[in-house]
């Protein structure tokens, strides 16, 4: 039998476990419905390296995650998520094989906000990422526009976090951005994991961070400068034999460091300017957003020699007014951007709020090519008082002629 070892720390003193708890040799420590009963008892099940089946781990795991996000939707202060321990419940339908890879963006959302959460401690993680990943790239394949314009419109929403949504975005945009500059498979995969993955050691701290309306202490300017190196020596942990991953995720604050691996330069400037890019469009209490035609555009003036062409390949794959931001139309209206366009300054946009300031509930897909639907300049997500029916876009998209 093979065993999976548990998060030991995140169990609380006397609560019931969910689960058998065996040695990593097979020797039964505590059946299901026994609780830990002292600190004592929580060293001797470190000291077997305490574990239980793949099975209920992944279900113990899914448990948590629902937690998780259930304690988010309630408006919980993120100190509380932080400190919360594994869950004392399993549901049955946390044991549906797969659970973890279904759904849309938002479903792998949750899954990996709660394997970034946990860190080091997450359960069975190398194998769950894998999935994550897989699910990531059939649906950015199925819909690369639909992809960006759920995970933009994610990033503006408080109630969702904002690790997750951070580390899949740049997921989305390193992956389109590596297809633009004709890197192979082999060439983009290493990115994946370190997008998703970049972050894994502060990702409470990073929610948290986004939400606080204070300037950053001390101790968080720490954190951010030291998170790369602790995030590579967290996924060394968990046992991946991957060297380029770890190096992309430990250097990709300094992509130019010269103690880094050389043939990953490209791939972590790629990763280095995504994580820039995200982070200057999403919010804070203390800052306002950065329109994402801002951020492109700053990235590409201030990059030099050979970061140029990736700087510039990333705001074509992108676009300067990407799906799921917002922008101000020639005729007064404002309109939310659903697809790439021709060009970069030039995408599909729909009109949800009129020249006098109502909102619109038929949606239409417009060329912004045209000059009666020309762009003025973008708005930041703060500024637009109406909510977009995502399935109500999709519908406008199936009508857009096809070239």
């Amino acid at each position: 039998m093979k065993y999976v070892p548990i998060p030991i720390a995140m169990l609380a003193v006397g609560r019931p476990l969910p689960v058998d708890v065996w040695s990593d040799t097979g020797q039964l420590l505590l059946k299901k419905g026994q609780p830990i009963v002292s600190e004592q008892h929580r060293e001797k099940l470190h000291s077997f390296n305490a574990c239980t089946t793949p099975t209920d781990a992944l279900a113990w795991q899914r448990a948590y995650e629902r937690m998780v996000h259930a304690m988010i939707r309630e408006g919980l202060d993120l100190q509380q998520i932080s400190n919360a321990s594994m869950p004392s419940e399993i549901r049955e339908s946390d044991y549906i094989v797969g659970q973890e890879a279904r759904g849309g963006w938002l479903d792998l959302q949750a899954v990996l906000r709660g394997i970034l959460y946990q860190g080091g401690l997450a359960i069975n993680p190398a194998s769950r990422l894998e999935g994550i990943k897989v699910k990531a790239l059939a649906l950015l394949k199925e819909d690369p526009d639909d992809s960006l314009f759920c995970l933009f419109q994610a990033l503006g929403d408080e109630s969702l976090g904002y690790c997750a949504t951070h580390a899949l975005l740049c997921f989305v945009i390193c992956e389109l951005t590596g297809q633009k500059l004709g890197w192979s498979l082999a060439e983009r995969e290493p990115l994946h994991s370190a997008a998703l993955t970049m972050n894994i050691a502060m990702a409470r701290e990073q929610d948290s961070m986004a939400r606080q309306s204070s300037a950053l202490t001390d101790w968080q300017r720490t954190l951010i400068q030291e998170h790369p190196g602790k995030g590579a020596d967290v996924l060394s942990g968990f046992g991946w034999d991957e060297a380029d991953l770890v190096d992309i995720v430990r250097w990709h604050h300094a992509p130019d460091d010269p103690a880094a691996v050389p043939h990953n330069l490209g791939r972590r400037r790629l990763l280095h300017l995504a994580d820039g890019f995200v982070a200057r469009t999403a919010a804070r209490k203390t800052r306002a957003a950065q329109s994402a035609v801002k951020a492109v555009k700053s990235m590409v003036m201030g990059a030099e020699g050979d970061a140029v062409g990736v700087s510039s390949a990333m705001a074509q794959a992108v676009g300067f007014y990407p799906p799921g931001s917002y922008v101000l139309l020639a005729n007064g209206e404002t309109a939310v951007s659903v697809q790439r366009g021709q060009r970069a300054n030039t995408p599909w946009v729909i009109s949800i709020v009129d020249k006098d300031s109502m909102p619109i509930s038929h949606y239409v897909c417009r060329d912004s090519a045209a000059v009666q639907y020309s762009i003025q300049t973008p708005i930041v997500f703060d500024n637009v008082r109406v909510a977009v029916q995502a399935d109500k876009v999709r519908r406008a998209r199936e009508r857009i002629p096809r070239s």
